[in-house]
């Protein structure tokens, strides 16, 4: 079995019900979730083994985290729990014209204030097949970004398949330095990379037209300055309002960019959560041996049928993917 590590921070995100605004409420739904996390859950879910590592508080908040990721077949055995906070999120649905709302109130965390010799990765990576970060962990905070550049050398070492999705959060960035400086010696480990042109525009300044005729340009551009690249993948959303958008996924391997077609997501349920499924739909399909095409095509089917499901977590099978991407798209009853 396959098995999956995932690094990152892990907070607690609050929510009105319904498409409620928060000063409409006098309740809040509580689940516990973070980018990385999300995808190891949705392998487990999938069959796979998948381990996280993070850092909680060490009380009720931070145990009742780990029960959360634990309940799904996560590996927590690597959780460590130190002093500090557990990070918020308070997430406001939105609906037709009216956007969804996130408010941050994450730091300082526990997450945050960790040192760069918290995680014994040698230990942690051993019989590792995948390691899976995204670009929130290194803007957190310098001591973060250094753990991660120690797992990925020890990934490296090993061996370990990196992939990276550099998601470009500007409001996160608060410690003195430039994205485009701390995350250029970590996308040098990875062998795949979720990015569109947008971000590596903000990140690395380096530009090719959005879209699959400017994809392959990107890929090459990139490649020159990240040797080790063997895959670069994006989702393409368009949004019509907040209930109604397009996905599609698009992919280079570096002889050819690869489209699937463009699914029309109408009645939204959430949609956070979305892009990890993308990656985890891409994670499975390359560890089950499928081809580039099928790749793509499993990322965006999950991405999809995530913004049917409640939270940020996914929870449909493979045979629903594969029957979304086989053409069936009508939600007809299964009986």
């Amino acid at each position: 079995m396959p098995k999956i590590i995932t690094f990152g921070e892990v907070m607690a995100r609050l929510s009105p019900p319904g498409k409620k605004k928060l000063i409409q409420t006098d309740q809040l739904d509580v689940i516990y979730s973070g980018a990385e996390a999300n995808l190891g859950v949705a392998l487990c879910h999938w069959g796979m083994q998948a381990a996280h590592v993070t850092r909680f508080p060490d009380n009720p908040l931070g145990h009742a985290a780990t029960a959360s990721l634990r309940k799904h077949g996560v590996d927590t055995s690597h959780i460590q729990f130190g002093e500090g906070r557990l990070g918020l999120y308070f997430v406001e649905h939105g609906a037709g014209n009216r956007a969804t709302q996130i408010t941050y109130d994450r730091l300082p965390s526990t997450f945050q204030l960790q040192t760069s010799t918290c995680f014994n990765w040698e230990n942690i990576l051993e019989g590792a097949d995948w390691f899976h970060w995204t670009g929130i962990t290194p803007a957190i905070s310098q001591s973060a970004a250094d753990s991660l550049l120690e797992a990925l050398k020890v990934a490296k070492k090993k061996g370990v398949k990196v992939s990276g999705d550099i998601n470009y959060r500007s409001g996160l960035w608060q410690y003195g330095k430039t994205p485009g400086e701390v995350l250029a010696p970590l996308v040098e480990y990875c062998q795949v990379v979720v990015a569109a042109a947008s971000d590596t525009t903000s990140i690395f300044n380096i530009t090719a037209p959005e879209g699959a005729a400017g994809y392959k340009e990107l890929y090459q551009k990139l490649k020159q300055r990240f040797p080790m690249l063997e895959y670069l993948f994006a989702s393409q959303r368009g949004s019509i309002s907040a209930s109604h958008n397009t996905i599609s996924g698009l992919l280079c391997n570096g002889s050819e960019v690869i489209e699937t077609r463009t699914y029309d997501v109408d009645h939204i349920v959430d949609r956070i959560g979305s892009g990890d499924a993308f990656a985890a739909g891409f994670v499975y399909a390359s560890l089950k041996g499928e081809d580039d095409a099928m790749k793509i095509e499993m990322a965006a089917a999950a991405s999809v049928l995530k913004h049917t499901i409640e939270g940020d977590f996914i929870f449909v099978t493979i045979d629903e993917l594969r029957s979304l991407i086989a053409g069936n798209t009508g939600g007809r009853v299964k009986r």
